[in-house]
């Protein structure tokens, strides 16, 4: 039997109770990757198979070097698999050119970085807006959406501060909607935790478990095990290959655990 949950573009959707396989958001097949280093080459992914399926929330860990970032950069579409096959929603993105690339990088993927990236004399609502530049819309309708997924991340109060007007973990939560500003079907987070402190980093958990909650997708890459744990699945990296792929099998809520840490001054 199916139900209906709110999706993050404020919409009521079917949700599968599970006695349906989901179909695969994201499936790589043995998929290598080797750079061209002039006399030498260095093998950065050796035979990598993965599925995230739809709704899943899958961290990935490993040392300087494993290959989790060579393995995050093709699925942002930012890099081509040497050989092997990428499936994004089906579709193999391994062989797009350039521009058919940016098309789903804008439409389908959203991105979070270590870095806020903010621009520092923009607003949190007009830093939100800035990927929506690139897709069919009017103002209006630019606005409507930044002010939205600032609502998404707990920010509707902050829409007209600027980046030196908020903490560290209130400009990452605007680099999280500026993630979700275009409804991406996948939030990629590369070390979305790296630059903050213990409890704000949690905080942050807290904001993606409520959007993996809504249906959102996200694949995370931490070198923290404490974050980790958040996320419903974690895969390690190891020269390369997948040496581990395990479920988590007593996933902490990030809110309950916020309730146990002492609050920090800003």
């Amino acid at each position: 039997m199916d139900h209906t949950t709110l999706t993050l573009d404020g919409q009521r959707a079917a949700v599968d109770d599970g006695t349906t396989p989901p179909h695969a958001v994201i499936r790589v097949d043995d998929v290598h990757k080797i750079y061209d280093m002039g006399e030498t080459s260095v093998r950065a992914l050796r035979g990598v198979t993965l599925d995230v399926e739809p709704g899943g929330f899958l961290a990935i860990m490993g040392a300087s070097g494993s290959g989790k970032s060579t393995l995050m950069n093709i699925l942002g579409c930012l890099d081509r698999p040497t050989s092997g096959r990428y499936l994004l929603d089906g579709t193999d993105v391994s062989r797009l050119d350039k521009r058919a690339l940016a098309l789903v990088r804008n439409r389908k993927l959203g991105f979070v970085f270590q870095g806020f990236n903010l621009l520092p004399r923009t607003t949190a609502l007009e830093n939100v807006q800035l990927p929506a530049l690139y897709s069919p819309s009017t103002k209006a309708e630019r606005v409507a959406r930044a002010k939205y997924a600032l609502g998404l991340v707990g920010l509707t109060s902050r829409a007209h501060h600027f980046p030196s007007q908020m903490s560290g973990g209130q400009q990452q939560r605007v680099a999280i909607a500026r993630a979700l500003v275009n409804r991406p079907s996948i939030l990629l987070a590369d070390e979305p935790t790296g630059n903050l402190d213990s409890r704000t980093s949690v905080e942050i958990m807290a904001v993606l478990q409520g959007l993996n909650d809504a249906g959102l997708t996200i694949v995370l890459v931490t070198h923290e095990h404490e974050i980790a744990q958040f996320a419903k699945r974690i895969v390690v990296f190891r020269d390369g290959r997948i040496r581990r792929d395990d479920a988590v099998l007593e996933r902490p809520r990030a809110t309950d655990v916020l309730e146990t840490l002492p609050a920090l001054d800003d």
